[in-house]
């Protein structure tokens, strides 16, 4: 997988790499599945979520860049595969998840592992961030969004990086948002495919499936 999936197309952070050849991707994804784990695919997890392919989950972590003890906030937990990546690099996580039974799920798995950094999972609508426990030095906010919510841009600590994948609900546009004092620069990371951010800052709850 690092080599023929990640590698060769274009991820080139070492720790990155690192952290996606430490992790069982197969830890986090169910038995009738689990023979995909490491297939260049998303793979379904329970409640019609997914976990992404894993070159988009080392391309949002190589673009999020975190550093050592950063605080990150993350909107979608599924799996919990995503954030066992970034607290193998050391990140303080909180993640938040509106499915109460994939929080449990996640729980359990991220429990099984070492890991240098921390995750705190909790079960919240989240669309809007957190906006409690903000600044945040990374918001990584792993479902589609019709537009990146203000609120999330006011909650990145000067210099912090968004990733969302932004556009339609059939097609999105992967974006890196910087915070620079009041400004922000964004720059666009090729198209894909989420299933919907559901909330006030994402689309309405209207029984999106995303494998029709």
């Amino acid at each position: 997988m690092v080599d023929e999936q990640l590698r060769a197309r274009g991820i080139h952070d070492e720790r990155v790499l690192e952290a996606m050849a430490a992790i069982p991707r197969e830890t986090f994804i169910g038995e009738p599945y689990r023979r995909h784990a490491y297939a260049d695919e998303a793979v379904p997890i329970d409640a019609g979520q997914t976990i992404s392919q894993p070159w988009i989950v080392a391309r949002m972590t190589e673009l999020l860049a975190p550093r050592l003890g950063d605080r990150v906030l993350e909107l979608g937990t599924g799996s919990g595969y995503q954030a066992a990546i970034l607290a193998w690099l050391d990140a303080e996580v909180v993640s938040l998840e509106r499915h109460a039974e994939l929080a449990h799920q996640a729980r359990e798995r991220i429990a099984t592992l070492e890991l240098p950094g921390r995750v705190d999972i909790r079960v919240a609508e989240g669309s809007l961030g957190d906006p409690a426990g903000a600044p945040y030095d990374g918001i990584m906010v792993t479902a589609a969004a019709p537009a990146i919510p203000v609120e999330l841009r006011d909650q990145l600590a000067d210099g912090g990086r968004l990733v969302i994948p932004v556009g339609p609900r059939n097609r999105q546009i992967l974006t890196l948002a910087v915070r620079h004092g009041n400004e922000w620069t964004e720059t666009s990371h090729g198209a894909c495919v989420f299933v919907p951010l559901i909330g006030p800052g994402g689309f309405p709850d209207e029984g999106f499936d995303p494998f029709v």
